[in-house]
């Protein structure tokens, strides 16, 4: 007895009295009111796991975001230009490995061609000099006059330079013997030393060493690889991540259009916190990466190349609340103005939207007469501009996108002396297409809200 008591008020909770009436035999038979109210149950606990799941997915978009932001970030700081095509310390560097890998090839045979004839002129240069020498010295005295003489009479100077190419290849002999060689090269790599130790630029390193600390990393190329990997893969997770929320989102909202029945309780909050959720995700993850970098530059120098990878000139990754963040703690006036109105449209909007559906459903303190409510509910969609909020985006990355391939369109060079290419990388990001998603999904909420208050009284879900 308690039992079918039990099932009568777990039934009479989801179906109203004409609809009981309606079921042919429900009153003589206990199953098929369980039956009944196992249905209309199922589509309570199908939106209340639906909420769940997109509740789960959101915390997990915006954790993996956060982190890949800072990954991001790490990276564009690591790569920047100025430590690398605009510091002189790596253009020292790789001088320095071209002319140490130079003088460590040098073979005098091999060059012998082009060394004998610096050697043959220094040679001769240094006659003419000794000769010059001594005949000024020799005439400050009658006993250097008397020497001067003898050398005269006895020694041809003609003769001696024309011996100048022999002597000259006494001393490539001489210096391709390995020990000769040796102590050439380490005087001519000391001698480079000394020039680059006076060349150089006082940088603050400290950000990039602490990204090497921080990723386990070696040096900063085996941070920038471990980076760009982890990017890849994070993104790759955020996005299916987006997709799969969206969808859910999406696939339920569909569902309670289709379906055509009142909206209870449980399935109208659930539809509600799922736009809370993709509200949340569009705010705190990033919408837009703006990105303009060198992806190569390279040529040829002695034969060796030089070359310059990824060299970031400009990037942000921002959310709609970090912008905002920028905006309040700027300290132009305007920039807080605006700052203020962004964060009015994108966020207060539309969550004060989602409040008052909740009233208006609920019909708390005479809620459907309120006029604030009323507007929020049914108006508000026309002035909290979420529509152009989105169109803005979407024209900034355009504007962002055009502007940036076309002044790196003339940077770019694909002649042989020079390779220059230039990469664009702006793009948008999932927190885009969340908050898109939101914006949609959210026009349904009135259409739904006016489904319940047309009904007769009597048959109102409680």
């Amino acid at each position: 007895m308690n039992l079918a008591r039990s099932r009568g008020a777990i039934f009479a909770r989801f179906v109203s009295q004409d609809e009981f009436k309606q079921i042919p035999g429900v009153a003589k038979n206990g199953f098929g009111v369980a039956m009944m109210s196992v249905v209309k149950n199922f589509r309570n606990y199908l939106f209340v796991v639906a909420f769940v799941i997109c509740a789960v997915l959101g915390q997990m978009i915006i954790a993996e975001s956060i982190e890949n932001q800072a990954r991001k970030n790490d990276y564009a700081e690591i790569n920047n230009i100025k430590y690398g095509l605009f510091s002189i310390n790596q253009w020292k560097q790789q001088l320095s490995d071209i002319i140490n890998a130079e003088v460590a090839e040098f073979d005098p045979a091999e060059n012998k061609e082009t060394l004998k004839p610096l050697i043959e002129a220094q040679l001769t240069k240094l006659i003419e000099a000794v000769d010059q020498r001594m005949q000024a010295k020799n005439k400050k005295s009658f006993k250097g006059r008397m020497k001067q003489a003898f050398i005269n009479t006895f020694v041809d100077m003609k003769e001696v330079k024309e011996g100048v190419p022999q002597y000259a290849d006494e001393i490539i002999k001489v210096m391709q013997k390995p020990k000769t060689k040796k102590n050439l090269k380490e005087l001519v790599l000391d001698k480079v030393e000394n020039y680059f130790e006076k060349t150089f630029e006082e940088q603050d390193l400290s950000q990039v060493e602490h990204i090497v600390t921080k990723y386990g990393a070696a040096d900063m190329q085996q941070a920038k690889e471990t980076i760009d990997r982890e990017i890849a893969i994070s993104h790759e997770k955020i996005l299916h991540l987006s997709w799969a929320l969206i969808a859910v989102a999406v696939l339920i909202f569909a569902y309670a259009g289709i379906s055509r029945e009142f909206l209870r309780s449980p399935q109208y909050i659930s539809m509600v916190l799922i736009l809370f959720v993709l509200l949340l995700c569009g705010v705190t993850t990033p919408m837009i990466d703006l990105e303009a970098k060198i992806s190569e530059m390279s040529f040829v120098l002695m034969d060796h190349p030089v070359k310059f990878l990824n060299q970031i000139l400009y990037f942000q990754t921002k959310s709609v609340l970090d912008v905002f963040w920028i905006m309040v703690t700027h300290s132009d006036i305007q920039m807080k103005i605006v700052g203020i109105l962004m964060v009015m449209f994108s966020v207060v909007f539309p969550v004060a939207k989602l409040s008052a559906s909740l009233l208006f459903y609920y019909d708390h303190w005479s809620a459907r007469k309120s006029k604030v409510i009323n507007f929020l509910v049914h108006k508000s969609g026309k002035w909290s501009m979420t529509d152009v909020m989105i169109i803005a985006i979407f024209m900034a990355y355009i504007g962002f996108n055009g502007v940036i391939s076309s002044q790196f369109g003339k940077l770019h060079s694909g002649q042989e002396e020079i390779v220059l290419l230039t990469t664009n990388g702006t793009s948008l990001q999932p927190g885009f297409y969340l908050f898109l998603a939101y914006t949609m999904l959210a026009m349904f909420l009135s259409g739904f809200l006016t489904r319940k208050i047309d009904q007769p009284k009597d048959k109102l879900p409680k």
